[in-house]
């Protein structure tokens, strides 16, 4: 059975600054991962590279995503694919309500699909049962995108996404960062939800915290632009206790 995600020897950077210098990374579905490590060492960017964000050079290696080439698709192509990204700091867009911005994401990408659109109705139920579920008020939905919100709310509408899509892979890029323990727990909550045996995640993160909640099958330590050490929960309890000195180097200038 192929990897939902095999990750061989990437290399990549902004412009002639290289940030991944031969990273490896293979996740099955119906698995939790987690990466770890300081800052500098790439953790954000691979992130972006898998999602397709513009202005990061591949320069060598490879990215298999359920039997495709990720380097051949467009963003968009790799969000039908069934890859998902939640932001550190998802963007505010005013003017564009979260419900037209749920109806109008979801509906792409089933078309993509070729599925059929989802009506008003059905949508609403089903937008209401999600934010529901993640302790979000109806009148969120019916609000600016992320205009106004908390932290908190904006980690829990990146969820709500989540959780509307379905993909097949969701990366999850330092979810935590900004939330009081209240709202870990809750966004924790919605993330569990998400684990099928069909759903891999990559849970990119500072801190041991969100990893009580998020039980992770294998954690990785990332320095340098590399994966250089993987293990069990047990990992990050002792990067917990001991921080990153033993990794700390000559790390990229971007996270």
């Amino acid at each position: 059975m192929s990897a939902l995600l095999e990750i061989s020897n990437l290399q990549a950077g902004i412009g002639d600054k290289a940030i991944l210098k031969g990273l490896d990374l293979t996740i099955q579905a119906g698995e939790v991962h987690a990466i770890m490590g300081p800052n500098g060492s790439g953790k954000s960017t691979l992130s972006y590279v898998l999602s397709g964000k513009d202005g990061y050079d591949i320069t060598g290696g490879s990215m298999q995503f359920d039997g495709q080439d990720l380097a051949d698709l467009q963003a968009e192509e790799r969000a039908i694919a069934g890859l998902f990204l939640a932001f550190q700091y998802p963007l505010e867009i005013p003017g564009v309500t979260n419900m037209t911005f749920l109806k109008t994401a979801l509906n792409a990408v089933r078309r993509g699909r070729g599925e059929d659109e989802m009506d008003a109705a059905s949508f609403l139920r089903l937008a209401r049962e999600k934010s529901r579920a993640l302790g979000m008020d109806d009148d969120m939905l019916k609000r600016q995108l992320n205009v106004g919100f908390s932290g908190g709310e904006k980690k829990r509408n990146e969820i709500l996404q989540m959780a509307m899509l379905e993909p097949k892979l969701a990366i999850l890029d330092e979810t935590d960062s900004g939330l009081d323990i209240d709202a870990l727990k809750i966004v924790a909550e919605g993330v569990n939800a998400q684990r099928s045996p069909e759903r891999g995640m990559l849970v990119i993160t500072h801190y041991q915290r969100l990893l009580d909640f998020i039980k992770p099958d294998v954690v990785h330590v990332m320095a340098n632009g590399r994966i250089v050490r993987s293990g069990g929960p047990e990992l990050a309890l002792e990067l917990e206790k001991s921080g990153y000195a033993d990794y700390r180097g000559n790390e990229a200038a971007h996270a």
